[in-house]
């Protein structure tokens, strides 16, 4: 049998050496009042019964502690990536302990894991209760209004039904949000790379939140002149959701006269950072850590004039992680916040060849 049965060896040989000692012993005063001088005989004997009694004391302790030991398996039968049958199961008490405590360490691992997951389930669903239960009690409040009178006076019936439809587009946005996370998450949403000019991008958003930043006199700026396209590997649409969400989140907790910075630059030879800096209120110390989790909001009042699904960063996490990038976070108070990313670089070689191609199979 396959296994370690130093303990089974020293317990048959102990007793067997005194099983086999005793019965000579009364052997030989048998022989001695029978006046037999036959000695050799005693010998011969303690040699036999004490192999036989080793080999019977050895099996029969082997087959009771294997029994015991497989009853305690049985007993904690999710014990990974052990399979037991009756040659391979080690006999061996310090073995067997080794085996209880790595099973025990193993399982407290994944009890630990298991109420961090709970604490992070049932946080979750309450945060997706309190961020629908506002909107929903809003939409249920003007409605009843309306309904008790208020239907007839047509201002009045105006301004409640815009107001329930800023509500239910909120509720849209949380689940539109939710879906899209999951969507990452699961796979369902595939990041699909092609070759993009980061520089063309950035312009792009400015253009689209030019008018939002003109609100607050905010100027959306790159931090140099970029006379040339830097081109990366990474999913337009995606990439372009990321910088929107940065910039317009710029805007949106920026001081009045305020600037929102663009900057590319070369990380390592692949690699470029993408950074977004604003000279905004800033976020404390404590908060980046948790800054990417759904619905984490810094301000804890549980005002939303700034609107939005309370989801936008972790959409932006899961994105950049999803191209195989990581994303940072750095903030002072009253100083600013400033959110970068990597991308993928094309190198310049690479650059060519497709530059080329598109030229030699114009559209």
């Amino acid at each position: 049998m396959a296994g370690n049965y130093k303990n089974a060896n020293s317990f048959a040989l102990k007793y067997a050496f005194y099983i086999s000692l005793t019965a000579t012993a009364v052997l030989s005063i048998v022989f001695f009042f029978a006046a037999l001088s036959a000695y050799w005989v005693l010998a011969v004997f303690f040699i036999l019964l004490f192999a036989i009694a080793f080999l019977s004391l050895r099996a029969g302790v082997e087959n009771y502690v294997l029994r015991l030991i497989k009853n305690v398996y049985k007993e904690v039968s999710l014990l990974e990536g052990i399979r037991f049958t009756g040659n391979s199961v080690n006999t061996d008490l310090e073995s067997l302990t080794a085996d209880i405590e790595k099973f025990a360490r193993g399982k407290k691992i994944e009890i630990e894991s298991l109420k961090v997951q709970e604490e992070y389930r049932k946080d979750f669903l309450g945060n997706v209760a309190h961020e629908m239960k506002t909107p929903l009690f809003t939409i249920q409040g003007y409605i009843l209004t309306l309904l008790d009178g208020a239907m007839d006076d047509k201002k009045i019936r105006k301004k409640y039904l815009e107001r329930t439809n800023k509500a239910v587009d909120r509720l849209l946005y949380i689940v539109k949000d939710l879906d899209t996370i999951t969507r990452l998450e699961s796979g369902m949403q595939q990041v699909v790379k092609q070759p993009m000019d980061v520089i063309e991008l950035i312009q792009s958003v400015f253009e689209m939140l030019e008018m939002k930043a003109e609100k607050k006199n905010i100027a959306l700026i790159f931090d140099r002149p970029y006379p040339h396209p830097i081109e990366v590997m990474a999913d337009y649409e995606k990439i372009e959701h990321v910088l929107v969400n940065l910039i317009e989140n710029s805007i949106k907790y920026g001081h009045q006269n305020g600037t929102t910075e663009v900057s590319v630059e070369d990380l390592v030879k692949d690699k470029v950072i993408v950074r977004v800096t604003d000279n905004g209120d800033g976020i404390s110390r404590e908060h980046l850590p948790r800054l990417f989790e759904r619905f984490y909001r810094v301000d804890k009042s549980g005002s939303r004039k700034e609107g939005g699904s309370g989801l936008g960063l972790s959409i932006v996490k899961h994105i950049v992680e999803a191209h195989g990038e990581r994303i940072y976070v750095e903030s002072e108070p009253d100083v600013g916040s400033e959110f970068s990313f990597t991308l993928q670089k094309i190198e310049k070689t690479e650059s060519k060849s497709t530059s080329e191609l598109k030229t030699a199979n114009p559209a």
